[in-house]
């Protein structure tokens, strides 16, 4: 005897067929059932929702942005590179002690607000130096890193140098002031600048320490919209050091001094800048005044 069940299943049965052979006919045919309904129900799956196993997902092609570009504030300069230099990078702003190249900081905090550390002389003698160059000094926050270090809380001076411990301290208020900074910052353009770096790479400290320091100044210029100065004196420290923190800087300044009979001659070259094709001529300057760039072309 044969009979036909609902959706198309076919089921033979015996002649003598029990009631127990009657329910086991009924579940097979259920459960046949289900299958073919969840068959119909995944075909009916938008195959762009269908994930396949093993497959390679087609790669996407990267949307490439050209950096922003912030002016440095010094206009010749801004010009002979195009503009300016691209927004949040590390500077690395490395001079001739005898070149006055500090002056060159003083200018850059006239484009925009300045967290301005100060590691060699207390911050009122900064600020007549910049005034004494006709500069304004309303849009600058000193953070004093000299006096934190120098001396004591009554005003007195001691001799840290060489102490691990201070110097250790040092670092910590120096990264405790950065979060600050990026906390305050928010969406505004801002410089920040360290005068000098050179400071933090004599310290008597775990090279670790001074590399994250290096690290929390580089993220720190990135995750806000910051350019970041790092004004360092040549001759003063380990070279190992230097060229760590060479290799992470965005931008190399590199400001040299040539002496002759007749003449005293200072010469900025920028060899790199991450982001933009660096400019490969060397700029004459003279301090007077602020920095004048002399663009004629005749240096040797």
């Amino acid at each position: 005897m044969s009979g036909s069940l609902s959706m198309g299943v076919e089921v033979i049965l015996t002649p003598k067929s029990s009631q127990q052979q009657n329910e086991a006919v009924q579940e097979r045919s259920t459960s046949e059932e289900v299958i073919s309904k969840r068959k119909l129900d995944l075909c009916a799956v938008p195959k762009s929702l269908v994930s396949t196993r093993g497959q390679v997902p087609e790669p996407k092609t990267p949307v490439y942005k050209d950096p922003v570009i912030s002016p440095t504030g010094i206009y010749v300069l801004d010009r002979n590179l195009g503009g300016g230099l691209p927004l949040s990078s590390m500077i690395y702003f490395s001079a001739d002690p005898r070149s006055m190249a500090e002056v060159f900081l003083y200018e850059f905090t006239q484009a925009r607000k300045t967290y301005y550390f100060t590691t060699g002389r207390r911050p009122k003698y900064i600020m007549r130096d910049i005034m004494d160059q006709h500069l304004d000094p309303s849009r600058i926050i000193f953070v004093d890193i000299y006096s934190e270090y120098y001396f004591t809380q009554l005003g007195d001076m001691i001799d840290n140098v060489g102490n691990e411990y201070v110097d250790s301290k040092i670092i910590e208020f120096t990264e405790y002031n950065l979060r600050n900074i990026q906390k305050d910052a928010g969406d505004e353009d801002i410089n920040i600048i360290f005068d000098n770096f050179s400071f933090f790479m004599k310290l008597n400290v775990n090279p670790g320490l001074l590399k994250r320091l290096t690290n929390i100044i580089y993220e720190t210029s990135k995750e806000i919209n910051s350019m970041t100065y790092l004004y360092s004196l040549k001759g003063c420290y380990d070279k190992k050091i230097e060229n760590e923190v060479l290799n992470a800087s965005d931008v190399i300044f590199d400001v040299s001094v040539d002496c002759d009979r007749d003449h005293v001659i200072s010469k900025l070259a920028i060899p790199k800048i991450r982001g933009m094709v660096p400019n490969s001529d060397i700029l004459k300057f003279k301090i007077s005044e602020g920095v004048q760039i002399d663009t004629s072309r005749d240096i040797a």
